[in-house]
């Protein structure tokens, strides 16, 4: 049996933008895992979003460097309380719907104190997507 490719629902797209739309200005990097099959179109999900509200988008950010470290949605921080506020609340509205996003420490990404990353890896075998990397 196939897993069931992850993606938001309008509901939760809606939800998103609306809780976005308090962080103009925002510098994003989307990146996904090349081997999972559903990364691509979870990733798009996210870019659409971040499009639809203004935001400067590097959309052709792949990564299998990260994919090996983590399961679910992470975001990439150079170090610990270095996410910015918008990364923050964009991590408590996916709460919500019981979608965690681990974090990611890695000094040599060079972002501004504004900007941050989100990836997307391989589905967590559970319902919660989970980050194996602390």
């Amino acid at each position: 049996m196939q897993p069931i490719p992850r993606k938001l629902t309008i509901h939760q797209k809606a939800v998103l933008i609306q809780v976005l739309l308090a962080f103009p200005g925002q510098e994003v990097g989307v990146y996904y895992c090349t081997a999972a099959s559903d990364a691509p179109g979870y990733a798009q999900d996210f870019l659409t979003i971040f499009k639809a509200i203004g935001w400067k988008v590097n959309e052709e950010a792949k990564s299998e460097s990260l994919s090996d470290e983590f399961m679910g949605l992470a975001f990439v921080a150079t170090g610990p309380d270095s996410l910015p506020p918008v990364a923050e609340a964009l991590r408590d509205v996916l709460r919500i719907y019981e979608i965690e996003v681990g974090t990611l420490y890695d000094p040599t990404y060079n972002m501004r104190s504004s900007s941050f990353i989100l990836s997307v890896g391989p589905p967590a075998s559970s319902n919660f997507e989970r980050n194996r990397a602390s």
